[in-house]
């Protein structure tokens, strides 16, 4: 198992977290070990790792509200629960919040890697297809947004736009005539909600609408206090 592949885990029990994070590292996964719910949604968003390990039972924000929080950044990235909460309405609400495995404690350290070492697989398999299956162009309106070599074609002509700009746009066209949250743009393209990148992000909308501005039909909202959406027929 290569150290490259990293593991968010997230444990308040010292000692437990101890002997896991111990057991992960001498199977070769670099490990982020987290102590509460909230400090560990700052860590995924800084380290981006490639599989979740969330205790239930955490301070500041519990499993449950933490997986749904991930799931608002990468849907696929691989979760799995430990806990001690056991009862079939747990392990529902532990699938339902985004989860895709569930160990309930006592665990051993040779199940939670065979179970690890399933979802990573799958999610490289899913990867792989997920990039043969990506779609490079969008038809909007009279308009085309070509992702491969970031330019937008409207009726006035074509422009090149900006990596950044063409992933904002992108998420706004695969939402279209949805409200989108503000630290939703912010997390999934940035990696963070920080005020210099809401600036950033402010900027890059306002070229985007005055490439946009005499297209029929189409107009970037800004929702205030929420997020934008993109209105498009």
């Amino acid at each position: 198992m290569s150290a490259l592949i990293k593991v968010l885990y997230v444990e308040d029990e010292p000692f437990l977290a101890q002997i896991v994070s111990d057991g992960l590292r001498s199977s070769g996964y670099e490990v982020i070990l987290s102590h509460d719910g909230q400090e560990a949604l700052r860590c995924y968003i800084n380290e981006q790792p490639d599989i979740c390990i969330l205790d239930i039972m955490l301070p500041m924000k519990d499993g449950y509200s933490l997986a749904t929080d991930i799931r608002k950044i990468n849907s696929a990235v691989p979760i799995i629960f430990l806990s001690a909460k056991n009862t079939t309405e747990d392990v529902v609400k532990g699938f339902k919040s985004g989860g895709h495995d569930y160990l309930k404690k006592p665990f051993s350290i040779e199940e939670l890697l065979v179970r690890m070492d399933s979802l990573l697989q799958r999610a490289v398999r899913v990867e792989d297809q997920q990039l043969k299956d990506k779609q490079t162009v969008y038809a909007f309106g009279n308009c085309q947004l070509d992702m491969i070599r970031q330019v937008l074609k409207t009726t006035a002509g074509e422009y090149a736009i900006s990596f950044k700009e063409a992933a904002l746009l992108e998420i706004l066209l695969l939402h279209k005539n949805q409200v989108l949250e503000r630290a939703v743009i912010l997390l999934k393209i940035w990696g963070d909600d920080s005020y210099y990148n809401t600036r950033s992000m402010d900027v890059f909308l306002t070229h985007l609408r005055k490439l946009l501005k005499d297209e029929p039909g189409l107009q970037i909202m800004n929702i205030r206090g929420i997020g934008y959406k993109l209105v498009s027929a």
